[in-house]
């Protein structure tokens, strides 16, 4: 199966999980079973300057993110922590994370939700 660009879903949340501004979520997959029922999420976040996802904790699935650019910072579980292209982070269920994008530019995360 190929999903062309355009074929794929996008959706803006304002003030996701308590977060500032509008995040734009581009979404890979249509549902669970495209991932075998092993997760609920593959898609792009764009967070423009200023905006954020705030700090929630993961009690039955992990996360996983990947940097593609911009810089941004990264609350693992209560820590504050730099991040940048190429940067991978993992939250594992029972943690938390929030990510803000504290730059001038686009930050442009790839992220993927499975169950624990």
């Amino acid at each position: 199966m190929i999903r062309k660009k355009d074929e794929c879903q996008k959706e803006l949340r304002e003030r996701m999980r308590d977060g500032n501004g509008i995040v734009e979520i581009t979404n890979f997959i249509q549902s669970p079973e495209e991932m075998s029922g092993k997760g609920r999420m593959f898609s792009r976040i764009t967070l423009k300057p200023g905006c954020s996802i705030g700090f929630h904790v993961h009690e039955t699935d992990s996360e996983l993110f990947y940097f593609l650019s911009g810089n941004a910072k990264y609350n693992d579980n209560g820590e504050i922590r730099d991040v940048e292209a190429g940067d991978v982070t993992l939250c594992p269920a029972g943690t938390g994370h929030g990510v803000e994008n504290a730059s001038d530019d686009l930050v442009e995360i790839i992220a993927v939700i499975v169950y624990k």
